[in-house]
């Protein structure tokens, strides 16, 4: 018995504490905020389209910008792309072999040929301009920049690299819904089928156009926002690489700039502007400044301003330093940060302009003054009484009406 042993019971392993109420409030609260992110998102991807004016407005500029350039070298068409330049075709063919590019402008030798690729890089560039068969021209348009582009690569100002990235962006954007003979040619049909009666479609198609729309609108989204990032780093990458040279941080860059032969179109207003050395010194500054913080300006109100900066600086580019190309360029990529309500309100502000300057008359039937309102009756008939808007109010709520207008 004194041998005996007792047993011995297993300890108990300690309760689990439980959060307390304020834990599991700021947890939830979390999820919550998360699930609420996300779900955001996918609706932005997803609900809708945005920026469909701004994406008509870079097809516009960049069809525009192209077809000029065509133009502009068409004398000089054989020198650069063709059988006289000094690039040779054989010279072209060893970079693809090494680089895996390519051009149409290289699969035939005959003159004729040539002729014929430039004649169709014009209409191409013209039809992606109007916004005719969009989809199919955008694919053609960005065809055409890289085969040119390829074919000369070492002669250009840098302004066709951002048009070549931009021509192959837009393949995926929707850029003919707005400003073009596409969306003319939708609104006709629309109109005149109007008054037909509605097609009732089986539930496997319906899905299957959801399902292609869906698809589209995603596409579009991210097309515009990878043009958007491409431009946030190009911008902060070319403020970057001013910061970290010497004459940039020493107010002087602009001073070699302007006493470039290769780049003084009009020698005799670089050099007065070159004399100016205060002022040149602060245009460096705010040049790297506008550069680097772009990024970051974006999603406020400040960034009105800046793109206005960026469009005086590119305009002073283009100016002093003969690089239209590559202004525009620059000009027609910055027109993706505009929300839609500014493309919409812009013909408006264009009209109030006219009229106020004098350019435009009013309509027959209306008064001269700015804020009357027209008659309604007949002739001869007078209209019901109505009690009038102040001229500054009415404008206001026709402005707030525009920029809420989302399509």
């Amino acid at each position: 018995m004194g041998n005996e042993q007792i047993p011995q019971t297993a300890p108990t392993p300690p309760a689990p504490r439980r959060p307390t109420g304020r834990q599991t409030g700021f947890a939830g609260t979390a999820h919550r905020w998360l699930l609420d992110r996300i779900s955001a998102l996918w609706a932005l991807l997803t609900d809708r389209p945005v920026s469909l004016y701004a994406a008509s407005a870079l097809r516009i500029g960049y069809g525009s910008l192209y077809l000029i350039f065509l133009l502009r070298e068409f004398p000089h068409r054989h020198e650069i792309w063709g059988a006289d330049s000094p690039w040779t075709p054989a010279l072209a063919q060893q970079l693809f072999d090494q680089t895996g590019w390519n051009s149409i402008l290289t699969l035939s030798d005959s003159r004729a040929y040539f002729e014929l690729c430039y004649v169709m890089a014009l209409v191409t560039s013209a039809l992606f301009m109007l916004g005719w068969r969009t989809r199919v021209m955008s694919i053609l348009f960005a065809l055409v920049v890289t085969s040119f582009h390829a074919r000369a690569i070492f002669m250009t100002d840098g302004g066709d690299n951002l048009t070549l990235l931009m021509a192959l962006y837009l393949v995926l954007t929707a850029c003919g819904r707005r400003w073009s003979l596409d969306a003319r040619r939708d609104r006709l049909k629309a109109a005149r089928a109007g008054n037909a009666p509605k097609l009732v479609r089986r539930f496997s198609v319906q899905q299957l156009l959801d399902a292609r729309t869906t698809l589209t609108t995603v596409v579009h989204n991210c097309g515009i926002f990878v043009i958007a990032a491409q431009v946030c780093v190009l911008y902060g990458a070319a403020g970057l690489y001013k910061v970290q040279g010497a004459s940039w941080g020493g107010g002087t860059a602009l001073h070699y700039v302007l006493n470039l032969e290769l780049f003084q179109p009009w020698p005799a207003l670089s050099h007065l502007v070159d004399e100016q050395t205060i002022l040149i010194s602060i245009v460096g500054y705010m040049t790297v400044l506008l550069q680097v913080a772009f990024p970051f300006v974006l999603f406020g109100r400040l960034k009105y301003p800046v793109l206005v900066m960026l469009l005086g600086m590119h305009m002073g580019i283009a100016v002093l330093m003969g690089l239209p190309l590559f202004s525009g360029a620059m000009i027609v990529a910055d027109a993706v940060f505009l929300p839609d309500r500014f493309y919409t309100f812009l013909p408006h502000l264009c009209r109030r302009a006219a009229q106020r300057t004098g350019m435009r008359q009013p309509a027959p039937g209306r008064a001269a003054g700015p804020g009357s309102v027209p008659s309604q009756g007949r002739p001869g008939v007078p209209g019901p009484k109505r009690r009038t808007t102040p001229p500054g109010q009415k404008d206001n709520a026709l402005a707030t009406g525009l920029a809420s207008d989302q399509s």
